[in-house]
């Protein structure tokens, strides 16, 4: 049997990784993963990525983790209104102004995508860890995406189960053409954009020829990140976000 803990998009909230990383203590995971996006929006970055160093967890480069590493500009997204899109800015610079060199030299080496493989009585289960997706860590696969593409996607990599972050909205689903595959979304830690905004990661039970996925969503003090937020340079924005955990 291997127990795998899966998580992504912390964005800089250590109080939020803390949580998950003693949930998934207590759980006993033979293995942990990070599928990346370990900065901005919360002002922890350095902490986050010492804590991700310290406890040698790999990890994948998501979009956020390379801007930062090699100081790519700032693209406004259609999506955003104009007052996200100007408090992205602000949270974005403020990330590459307090980043430790140690730290953004450590982003800058993650790689882009992680294949697992386990064997279990002669069976061989192949999982992909991506960011976004295959083809680049900037592009969302929603629940609904489009299950030739999906199809597509897991056929070039040889790929039983597709797991990624970067939407930062969690999901199991499987694909009734191909009872063997799945396609995972295990959320995001720090800055949830579900219903409930919680830290949020996903634990895989691999044993006798079965994979079983399990959505784990968690409270945790969300008020010392108000209060961080509130006294570093980064824009309220973000704390007003986060208050949706409390009501």
């Amino acid at each position: 049997m291997s127990l795998i803990a899966i998580f992504s998009d912390v964005h800089g909230n250590l109080p939020a990784l803390q949580t998950v990383l003693e949930d998934i203590e207590k759980r006993k995971a033979d293995q942990v993963y990070c599928l990346g996006d370990l900065v901005d929006f919360a002002p922890w970055t350095n902490e986050v990525i010492e804590t991700i160093q310290n406890l040698r967890i790999p990890c994948l480069m998501g979009n956020h983790d390379e801007r930062i590493a090699f100081d790519y500009p700032i693209i406004p997204l259609i999506k955003h209104s104009m007052e996200e899109t100007e408090a992205r800015i602000t949270a974005i610079n403020y990330t590459r102004n307090s980043i430790n060199e140690d730290c953004r030299t450590y982003l800058a080496h993650l790689p882009g995508q992680l294949r697992l493989t386990y064997n279990h009585n002669g069976k061989t289960i192949n999982i992909q860890l991506v960011h976004g997706s295959t083809r680049s860590n900037e592009e969302y696969i929603y629940q609904n995406h489009d299950l030739d593409d999906v199809n597509q996607m897991m056929d070039e990599q040889q790929a039983d189960i597709l797991i990624m972050g970067h939407t930062h909205e969690s999901y199991i689903r499987t694909i009734p053409s191909e009872p063997n595959r799945m396609v995972l979304n295990c959320g995001s830690v720090g800055r949830s954009k579900e219903e409930k905004p919680l830290a949020t990661y996903l634990m895989l039970d691999i044993s006798n020829n079965d994979v079983q996925a399990e959505i784990i969503k968690l409270n945790y003090p969300v008020e010392e990140v108000i209060k961080g937020i509130s006294k570093s340079g980064i824009p309220d924005f973000y704390a007003d976000f986060l208050e949706r955990i409390r009501l």
